[in-house]
């Protein structure tokens, strides 16, 4: 299917109307530890992969801030849904960085085809050779790994003990292993299990080397994909496609507190806790922090598509503010759950009451190095006050 006439507006539509749906089959999902193929059929349906998709194959190309919004939208249903829509939605907007060659390969036999990934550089290695590039590697977290049909694996590439250059190499479903490692706290749908290949070659095409990731129009494909949006530095706002899972989540923990509270009453004074400042504060934090934390992400990601248009890459204190900026937004979310569960008192421990799962989701989610305040707060600040900072893919 084609979704080129799909706009900004309808997209949020066919997300929104997936809500009810996703939360009734929030549960089941866990059990399976990956997404119902209910849920899979019509997320392809309504092209809900295929935001950042290029429209030459077929996709929606919208701006940037999509890959906030639309997951942001979905997680008020399921976050592990937005999630991987917001992971396998970015490997799209990815794919139409490499090589012409590469896309032909993976969307012109299917523009559904999906691509999981494994981004941690360490947990990769390669060798040059004639033609590509050799790896081995064992990544952990590939999201939706069991319905792709594709991987994108991040490998450290050296000469000898020196390292070289650091690429992005994509794999088909049959060259790589699933390991079934899942059994988690959280985020339980997301199917986020390992892969691993050893000595595998991978052709230049399908290997991107990611310092043309960076900001900018050096990238392989930018000569068939001329769009500013695929302009944005990857690595500076890549985890801002799975904020929206964080977001949603806690807008659904706002939303559904609400609509217990409406019904119920304290099982030992029968006043109805709606009347109690105390809970009417507790919501009205929770509601600011998961606004706040919308607000914030989404303007970094109309920040950034500004400067793509504008034809220049972020400074690196732009980049680094990016980094800072979904981490502490993705703090209030979790801030916001925390309170809601307390609020929940005993109910809150039981598998029938949805907030259980939303603040372990949360707090599962919020452990992604993305979201670490501690590792993404201090360089902007470094930088900031006039201190060195390096990083060879940001």
């Amino acid at each position: 299917m084609r979704f080129t006439d799909v706009g900004y507006d309808e997209a949020l539509r066919r997300a929104r109307a997936l809500v009810p749906t996703l939360r009734e089959r929030a549960e089941r999902a866990e059990a399976l530890r990956q997404m119902p193929k209910e849920t899979l059929e019509d997320l392809h349906r309504a092209g809900l992969f295929r935001f950042h998709q290029p429209k030459r194959w077929g996709g929606m190309e919208l701006d940037f801030s999509a890959i906030f919004d639309l997951p942001a939208e979905l997680a008020r249903g399921c976050a592990s849904t937005a999630w991987n829509v917001g992971n396998l939605g970015i490997h799209h907007w990815m794919l139409a960085l490499y090589d012409e060659r590469a896309q032909q390969e993976v969307w012109g036999s299917n523009p559904d085809a999906l691509i999981a990934s494994g981004i941690a550089y360490p947990q990769g290695r390669g060798r040059r050779v004639d033609g590509g590039v050799v790896v081995s590697g064992h990544w952990n977290f590939s999201s939706g790994v069991d319905v792709a049909d594709w991987n994108m694996l991040a490998v450290t590439v050296r000469e000898g003990e020196r390292v070289v250059d650091h690429r992005m190499c994509l794999v088909p479903r049959h060259e790589y292993e699933i390991v079934d490692d899942w059994h988690v706290l959280g985020m339980r749908s997301t199917g986020s299990k390992s892969v691993r290949v050893n000595e595998l070659f991978v052709p230049e095409h399908r290997a991107l080397c990611m310092y043309l990731a960076r900001g900018g129009d050096q990238f392989p494909g930018a000569r068939v994909n001329p769009n500013p949006l695929y302009r944005v530095p990857l690595s500076a706002l890549g985890s801002h496609c799975l904020a929206g899972a964080g977001t949603g989540n806690a807008q659904a923990a706002v939303e559904l507190t609400i609509e217990a509270i409406k019904e119920r009453s304290t099982n030992y004074t029968a006043m109805r806790m709606r009347d109690f400042q105390a809970v009417q504060l507790r919501v009205a934090s929770a509601g600011a922090k998961a606004d706040g934390a919308r607000l914030v992400i989404r303007t970094d990601c109309v920040d950034a598509d500004r400067i793509a248009h504008e034809g220049r890459a972020p400074t690196l204190e732009e980049k680094l503010r990016f980094k800072r900026n979904v981490a502490w937004a993705m703090g209030l979310c979790t801030e916001a759950v925390d309170e809601l569960h307390a609020l929940a008192g005993a109910n809150g421990i039981y598998d029938r009451y949805p907030i259980q799962r939303i603040f372990r989701d949360q707090h599962a989610l919020a452990a992604h190095i993305g979201f670490s305040w501690d590792a993404q707060g201090g360089p902007w600040a470094l930088v900031a006050m006039g201190g060195e900072f390096s990083s060879a893919t940001i």
